[in-house]
């Protein structure tokens, strides 16, 4: 005599995995930065349950559909924060040439793939055009086109190039603006510890009027550059378009002055990117489109917990069955 039931819930077939093993899976290879196929070798030898690659591509993508209102409140958090840091890198997929665009605050982060870097690609990923804050970024011209929103430049960048015109250029003044901004930070921490919100404005006032003078003196040393006959203007060379940049965005280098909530850098956004730039050096290059999209949502939502200090795999766990725990968005 024989005694058959229905199968459970959610069980289509004799031999399915459920969302505990789906979710693991999902955790090693897009959490831990897994390849494919060691993800599927660790299952296998380590808890005798072995998956297929395409298996573990379901995996990835259910988890993917499950996760797309997190991923539009973490975006819609990031544009309505005070101050939001913004920055792209190059991202090798299937061997083509695209760009992986941050936007994240010390709370939230928040992901896009495109095949472009500038004003186009920012358009459509959709965070900038609505953004009213303050963005902090690197210079690059496309973000200087949003004027709604005020703006902060990364001076970890200045100083970098500082060094460079100093120590390469032998030009004097790259030094001892360095040492000024250097000197600048050091006061905003200090009065930051001291429960401070501001500096006096004497002081403020002192900082800015030291800040034109080695722009003075590196402007002077830095000769014109020669015509050269071509269309369009000269090149001024590094030393000439950083004495521009500081120059004509003064307020935007030196707002961590004027308002503590400002950071001195960009290494929020620095240290999201990070961690897919480490993907790509494990891993290699995404084989599809989808695969990249499909990483910057998860890695996004997961970059996010762990700012806020939740537990990434009973997350996903709770993802795979519909379910996802929604992050602090205010």
């Amino acid at each position: 005599m024989e005694t058959s039931a229905e199968f459970p819930e959610g069980v289509t077939g004799p031999a399915q995995y459920g969302p505990g093993v789906a979710a693991f899976a999902v955790y090693l290879n897009q959490a831990q930065l897994v390849p494919l196929e060691r993800t599927c070798e660790v299952l296998g030898e380590v808890f005798d349950c072995p998956i297929a690659e395409g298996t573990l591509e379901s995996a990835v993508g259910r988890c993917h559909e499950q996760l797309a209102e997190a991923e539009a409140a973490i975006k819609r958090g990031v544009e309505e924060a005070e101050v939001a840091h913004f920055d792209e890198t190059g991202l090798n997929v299937d061997g083509r040439s695209f760009w992986l665009h941050v936007a994240s605050t010390p709370s939230l982060t928040f992901y896009a793939v495109h095949k472009k870097r500038g004003r186009d690609a920012m358009e459509e990923i959709g965070v900038l055009p609505s953004f009213l804050g303050r963005a902090v970024h690197d210079g690059l011209p496309s973000y200087w086109q949003y004027g709604q929103c005020a703006h902060a430049l990364c001076n970890a960048h200045h100083l970098r190039e500082l060094i460079f015109v100093e120590e390469q250029l032998g030009q004097p003044w790259a030094k001892e603006l360095k040492g000024l901004l250097l000197e600048i930070k050091q006061s905003v921490d200090d009065a930051r510890d001291k429960g401070q919100e501001r500096l006096p404005a004497e002081m403020k006032r002192e900082f800015a009027a030291r800040y034109d003078a080695p722009l003075e003196l590196g402007f002077k040393a830095s000769a014109p550059p020669e015509p050269t006959g071509k269309a369009g203007r000269p090149k001024l060379g590094k030393a000439g378009n950083l004495l521009k940049r500081l120059g004509v965005h003064k307020g935007e280098t030196l707002a961590f002055m004027e308002d503590f909530s400002v950071p001195f850098d960009n290494n929020q956004a620095e240290r999201d990117i990070r961690m897919v730039k480490v993907r790509q050096k494990i891993s290699g290059c995404f084989r599809t489109t989808t695969g990249a999209e499909r990483f910057c949502r998860i890695r996004g939502y997961i970059s996010t917990l762990r700012k806020q200090g939740m537990p990434i795999l009973a997350a996903l766990s709770r993802a795979m069955v519909g379910n996802p725990p929604m992050p602090a968005t205010a």
